[in-house]
This record gives C-alpha cells, structure tokens and sequence, in this order.
C-alpha cells in the first residue's frame, strides 16, 4: 500500500517526456495527482492525450486547468498567425510559449500545498530541449528555491522537491526507460500540429526529435500521421 503521505504532483501534457516522468513517479511509490492545461494551444489532442495516460498509468485524480495563454501570444503554439517551423532553427524557436512552465509549476505548487504533497514532477529535457530556457537544470532549482521560499509549507513544513528524472536524458534514452516501465507510447501525442485525431505532421521539431529517439533506441515509433 502507498503511504498516504507520498503524494505527488505531476506534469502531464500527454506528449512522451511527460508520460515517461508519470510512469517514473508511480514506480517510485508515489500517488500521482497528474495536472494538464488547456491553454489554448493549437495541438489540443495532446489533451485527450492526457487523459488516457492518466486512466491508463493509474493516476488518483487527473485534473484539467483552464488557461488562456493565447490572449498574451507570442508562440507559434497559441498564436495561428504564427507558423510552426518546419526547419531547425538557431536560438529559441517560435514554439516557445513565454513563461510557460514557470506558470506550470506555480499553479502545481499551489495544488502541491493544498494536497501535502511534497514533490513535483515534471518531464523538461536539457539535452533534446529544443531551445527552451525554462527546460534546463538552472531554471528547475530556481523554482525550487522559490517554491521553499514562498510558501507555507516551504516554510513551516517540510518543503518541496522539483523532480525532473529526464533533464539530463537523450530522447533514446528517455524512450527506453519508459518502455522498461511498460509504458505504451502509442497513448502519446507530441506533435506540435497535430490534427483532431492526434496524427502527427512528421515535420515539426518535436516530431523530428522524437522520431530520431525511436530510431537511437532501435524502437518502431507507433506515432500516426496524418497525410
């Protein structure tokens, strides 16, 4: 039986990292109180997504946060003015969306304090991260300071522990311990521009990085595409 008092947090937007890091968190005895956000980003089927990860992986409550990044812009993921890249690209891409885990993490933590949970989960990668500079090693210890400095229970309990098990892991690698775990990728959706039923473009960053993970893992990528 899971102690009552092992509780976590985890990140889950219903893509492959994310997945991963929720198969790692219940192997490791927690019970997984999984957080997704409907934040007016154009790949919605990575929600449904999201959902049966969570029923699939045996999450004790699976919550869905209304938010509308879309009314600020500024990312090819909430704007459809803005063309998602079909073509690497040097610096931070268009698919960053401005202080997008910062806003994760602070709405998590918040839902962390009300449940007693003591840890966070969450699936940022500094090694195939895409540019991203709220994904690296600096920005997770950062918050997590932050997290034991402004809250209650930072402060009068025992405080609170930013996990990010794939930070320093290829996308093979990333790939393989999932599998280790049983996790079905095909539940997956990672495409930045995947059409209503979750088939991917094939042509995006995120489709490329996880395409070249499956193939480094010597894996079929159970991924659909659309034509």
């Amino acid at each position: 039986m899971i102690d009552k008092q092992k509780k976590a947090v985890v990140l889950l937007s219903g893509g492959l990292d994310s997945a991963t890091v929720l198969a790692i968190a219940r192997d490791r005895g927690y019970a997984c109180h999984a957080l997704s956000f409907d934040y007016g980003q154009r790949h919605n089927a990575e929600l449904l997504a999201s959902r049966r990860i969570a029923h699939t992986l045996g999450a004790v409550e699976h919550k869905v946060l209304s938010l509308d990044l879309g009314s600020i812009g500024g990312s090819a993921l909430t704007d459809m003015a803005i063309d998602v890249p079909e073509e690497s690209a040097e610096g931070i891409p268009v698919t960053y969306v401005p202080a997008r885990n910062t806003v994760f993490l602070s709405l998590a933590l918040g839902w962390a304090e009300v449940l007693g949970a003591g840890d966070i989960f969450i699936g940022v990668n500094a090694v195939d991260y895409s540019g991203y500079p709220d994904c690296r090693p600096e920005f997770i210890a950062a918050f997590e300071n932050l997290a034991n400095l402004a809250t209650k229970a930072g402060v009068e309990e025992g405080g609170f522990h930013i996990q990010a098990p794939l930070i320093q892991m290829s996308k093979a690698e990333i790939i393989r311990t999932g599998m280790s775990l049983g996790l079905d990728y095909a539940l997956t959706v990672s495409c930045y521009q995947a059409d209503n039923q979750g088939r991917a473009c094939g042509q995006c960053d995120s489709c490329r990085l996880r395409a070249q993970g499956f193939a480094q893992a010597g894996v079929s990528d159970p991924t659909c595409y659309h034509s």
